[in-house]
Formats: C-alpha cells, structure tokens, sequence
C-alpha cells in the first residue's frame, strides 16, 4: 500500500508505505540481494555475474507508478491521495566491499551519466514534479544493505526542503535585481576561503557558513546550472574529480569509512520554470562529530526544527581540508 496523507500543520506530505516493514534488513554477505548471482548460487537481483552499474526498481518503493486510489478518503482538512511515483535502486559496482570514495574517477564520472539519464527520463513522466538523487551510507545512517548502491525517488509533489529552498532563491532573486542565490552564497564563500575543502575547475566543495552538521558538505556547480543534465562534458569530469576528494578526505578524517547522507538538489521537473531559481548541487551529512560521538537529530533539531551544533564551521572546514590534502586531494 502506497499513500498519501497532508499534514495541514506543516503544509506537506507524508508517505505511507505499508509493505516496506518486510524489506530485507542487514543480510550476511553471501547472501546479499544486491551483488552478482553466481552459478549455482544465491539468485539475487542482478542475474548476471558480473557488471558494472545496475539500475532497477525499488522492490520495497515509498512511492509506486500504480499506487491505487486510498481506501481511507480523508477530509477536506486531511485529504489523501495516491503514493505514485517511482523508487530506483542505483548499483555504484559489483563489488560488495567497494565504496564510492574508493572508486575511480571514470566510474563515478560514468555514475554521473547514469544520474543524468535517471533525471531526465523519470522527469519526463507527467506524474513525476521531483527527481530526488541521493545515498545512505552506513549504519549510523540506517542502511538496511551494505552494498554500495544509491537511490532515487521520484516524487508526484516537490519535496519540503527542497521546496523551502526554492523559495528562498525565488525571494532572494527578486530582492537583488536577478541574482542566484547560490552563486551568491558561492562567491562569498570563494572570497572567505575558510570553509573551502576542495576546488575544481567548474565545481567547489565547502562546509557552508550555516552548517547543520559539524561535517556537513556542499558541493556547488560553479555556473548556475539548473539540473544535473544542463551540466556539459568537462563540467560532469570536475564534478567527478571534486566528489572522489571530498571522499576520500572524509574517510581520511578519523582513518574509517564514513557514514553520510548524500542528496542532490536541483530543479523540480513540474514544468515550471525555476531558470536562476534551481541551482544544481550536492550536499553531505555526516552524522560523526567526532570518531566515537555523533550528532544526533534530538529534540530541538526534531521537535523544534532547530539545530544545535557543537563546533563552528570554520573548525571543522580546516580539519576536513587538512584531511583531503593528507589523502593526496588538491589544495584550494
């Protein structure tokens, strides 16, 4: 069962999505559903023996292209509605133990042409007003599979953070004579220099002056690209080589692999138009605060919607750019 249900309070959606409390949860190695089947042995999602990056649909989806009309009908206050949409699981290799961070440049340039063709197809569906690309990784984060995999939702609303951000730049464009938001807030951070952790050609990694999280990362389009597919040829190769820094500096950080959030902003597919709104980037949560402590969402974050940090942005920036230059990243 896929639904829908309006929280007038907030002014947003919440998904129902009944038959995930079954999903497959931590299995042994041997028998994870994501890795090649083997002749002769466990079948699993991918019935090839070997390969290089996968995409197919949610077993388990939030939102379902076919999700009938909801039995509960709701109220003018409290409407309902169909959970339809589209759940994508991304496969980043057939390497059970491999990581994002420990992958080649190519490959997540090639992972970035699969983003790309994921936008631009599931956009192109008349249901579909987002196109949500992001990665759990980690236990601390709640990945029910530890194989390296992303995913993508493909939402019929645009979602509520997106969505405030949004609005935002639409305020901010109209307050300062068409300028970006986002440009805006990279140059500053360009002409500050503090918070920087990496820099390419065409694409910035930094920790934002208001981060949510001690090593929360942004990783902006320096030209103001709405989506990943306005993105030309070099700029998709910076992007490649400015995410394999911010990596492997992450997991240089306390020397394991780091659990993060990763999710991708951009402009919604709801036939708007958001030119010089939707400026194409990526952020990074990672919960750690330090090697053994993580910053949980309690309850001021949560109940509040009020985050709460223990140490400033530029601390944490400099020790995170001091770990991308130990990891063998360029300096910014």
């Amino acid at each position: 069962m896929n639904q829908l249900r309006w929280d007038p309070t907030l002014r947003e959606w919440v998904a129902y999505a009944t038959h995930r409390q079954d999903r497959t949860f931590l299995p042994p190695a041997e028998y994870c559903p994501l890795d090649p089947t083997k002749p002769g042995g466990f079948p699993t999602e991918v019935p090839r023996e070997h390969y290089d990056i996968v995409v197919f649909e949610n077993k388990f989806p939030s939102l379902s292209p076919d999700a009938p009309e909801p039995d509960e009908r709701g109220t003018a206050l409290t409407p309902t509605a169909p959970g339809r949409g589209v759940c994508e699981v991304v496969l980043y290799s057939d390497d059970h133990d491999a990581t994002l961070a420990g992958m080649s440049e190519r490959r997540i340039r090639n992972l970035v042409e699969v983003w790309a063709d994921r936008y631009r197809e599931l956009g192109a569906r008349e249901e579909v007003c987002y196109v949500f690309i992001f990665e759990n990784k980690g236990e601390a984060i709640g990945v029910t599979l530890h194989h390296p995999h992303g995913q993508i939702y493909a939402y019929p609303f645009v979602p509520p953070r997106p969505k405030k951000e949004l609005d935002a730049a639409r305020e901010h464009r109209a307050q300062s004579g068409g300028r970006c938001l986002h440009c805006d807030l990279l140059s500053q951070e360009h002409e500050d220099g503090r918070r920087i952790a990496a820099k390419g050609e065409h694409f910035s990694a930094f920790i934002p002056f208001y981060a949510h999280f001690p090593f929360e990362a942004h990783v902006y389009s320096r030209r103001c690209a709405p989506s990943i597919t306005d993105l030309d040829a070099a700029e998709r190769w910076d992007l490649a080589r400015v995410l394999k820094r911010l990596l492997v500096g992450y997991d240089a950080l306390f020397g394991f692999s780091l659990p993060y959030m990763m999710v991708m902003h951009q402009s919604p597919t709801d036939g708007e138009d958001y030119e010089g709104i939707a400026h194409f980037h990526i952020e990074f949560y990672p919960p750690n605060r330090t090697a053994d402590k993580l910053k949980y969402l309690a309850g001021s974050e949560t109940g509040a919607g009020a985050y709460v940090v223990d140490v400033l942005p530029e601390q944490t920036a400099l020790t995170l750019r001091e770990a991308v230059e130990r990891a063998g990243g360029a300096a910014p």
